[in-house]
């Protein structure tokens, strides 16, 4: 079907390979932009993933419905489809975890079966454990003067570790080598949508376990604008498949505060990259009937369109030079929000606000750092806060201070001798 869909909208599409699984089955992206196979400067990306349980089928389908839909309707000149397609690269992987669906596809009436990788793991909770290195660096006092609160790298006992996680470790890589912006994936066996910290703090004293991220308030619009656009998932009787509304008739819920996860994908994503990710869970019935589909497109639809164009929500620059030239890797920083994000290879960011007004600051090695007010309104489209950062003097400073307190010291040393 992704053949058919490049064959039918080659302008707009590409297939592409993000890696393999244990099994040597490739993992199969599909790019949606009008410039597919490239980062366009200023061009926020986008990632819609499933497929991580191979026995939770919904998503893999939604996915595949969704290429479909934005290939014809950008053919039909669709206004609302050219805006996404035109100013979003967005790359959608149906099957994550295709070893596992194999399995589930020959056995779909054991519920259990595909929902692990063949070596028995979850890849969705297989990711490194970056939350207990924030949280103890933070206990420490040591953010963000020793220890950054973004861009946390991998830990070593992981790098060294075992290589037989190849799933994760081809998606780990796939998100370091794209600037994500936003993201989710797609699940099944609840209704609603889930969003981080999915993992648990160790309870302090005088304190719960609860921990919620810098950018709550962020994630709880970003996962409202989903349940909210959805046809039934904010009915309060949907709250769970087991009888209980732990949404609250929201449709969202904390995932830390429902059901705690070690190493995932979410908080992963949050830490170590600029994207911020989400979990949608489609529904209770893991593996519908083909006669089911219609409808739950049909319910999923505006959803998955309203959730991409989210994406253009808050700032969005280029950090350059005083001569044009972009910083990679300059950081850019919001007064309040103790979570930064990075510029791309470009020097372009984008950073998710809800509206109001803030001090942007943007910091890169060897230059003067540089802050603005930036307004976020409520009209669609990222308020431009760009930046043009002067070179530091300090470096230079530092070496002239350097070289004069060795000549200090040499001078009195010979004085010393000459006594």
């Amino acid at each position: 079907m992704m053949k058919v869909i490049n064959e039918e909208c080659p302008n707009i599409t590409r297939i592409y390979n993000i890696g393999k699984s244990s099994q040597g089955l490739k993992m199969y992206a599909m790019e949606i932009s009008d410039n597919p196979g490239e980062h366009e400067t200023g061009e926020p990306e986008f990632r819609y993933t499933a497929g991580l349980h191979g026995n939770e089928v919904l998503g893999r389908e939604l996915l595949l419905l969704l290429m479909q839909f934005l290939c014809k309707e950008y053919n039909d000149e669709n206004p609302r489809v050219r805006r996404l397609v035109d100013g979003v690269r967005i790359h959608l992987v149906p099957s994550l975890n295709p070893d596992a669906y194999e399995l589930a596809f020959e056995m779909m009436g054991n519920w259990a079966l595909g929902h692990w990788t063949e070596e028995g793991y979850d890849i969705f909770e297989n990711f490194p454990d970056l939350n207990s290195i924030l949280w103890g660096a933070e206990d420490r006092g040591w953010v963000p003067r020793l220890v950054s609160n973004h861009h946390i790298p991998l830990p070593e006992n992981y790098l060294n570790g075992s290589v037989s996680f190849l799933d994760t470790k081809a998606i780990i890589s796939w998100m370091e080598r794209t600037p994500f912006v936003l993201g989710a994936n797609l699940q099944g066996g609840e209704k609603l949508v889930a969003y981080p910290f999915d993992m648990q703090r160790p309870p302090r004293q005088n304190e719960g376990s609860l921990r919620e991220t810098p950018d709550d308030a962020m994630f709880r619009w970003l996962a409202m604008s989903y349940a909210h656009s959805h046809l039934n998932m904010i009915e309060t009787y949907r709250g769970s498949c087991h009888g209980d509304d732990v949404t609250g008739g929201q449709g969202i819920v904390n995932q830390a505060s429902w059901k705690p996860v070690v190493g995932s994908m979410n908080d992963f994503s949050y830490l170590h990259t600029n994207c911020f990710e989400l979990s949608i869970f489609l529904g209770c019935d893991k593996f519908p009937h083909v006669s089911e589909l219609p409808q739950e497109w049909e319910n999923n639809r505006e959803s998955l369109l309203a959730f991409i164009e989210q994406v253009h929500r808050g700032i969005k620059g280029v950090v350059r030079d005083t001569e044009g030239n972009a910083l990679p890797n300059a950081t850019i920083s919001v007064e309040g929000i103790r979570h930064d994000v990075k510029t791309a290879a470009e020097g372009d960011y984008w950073r998710l606000l809800n509206p109001g007004e803030y001090r942007v600051t943007a910091k890169a090695d060897g230059y003067t750092p540089q802050t603005k007010l930036c307004l976020v309104g409520y009209d669609s489209g990222a308020t431009s806060c760009s930046f043009a950062l002067a070179k530091s003097n300090w470096d230079r400073i530092r070496s002239l201070t350097s070289t004069s307190l060795a000549k200090v010291c040499v001078t009195s040393f010979e004085s010393l001798l000459h006594l």
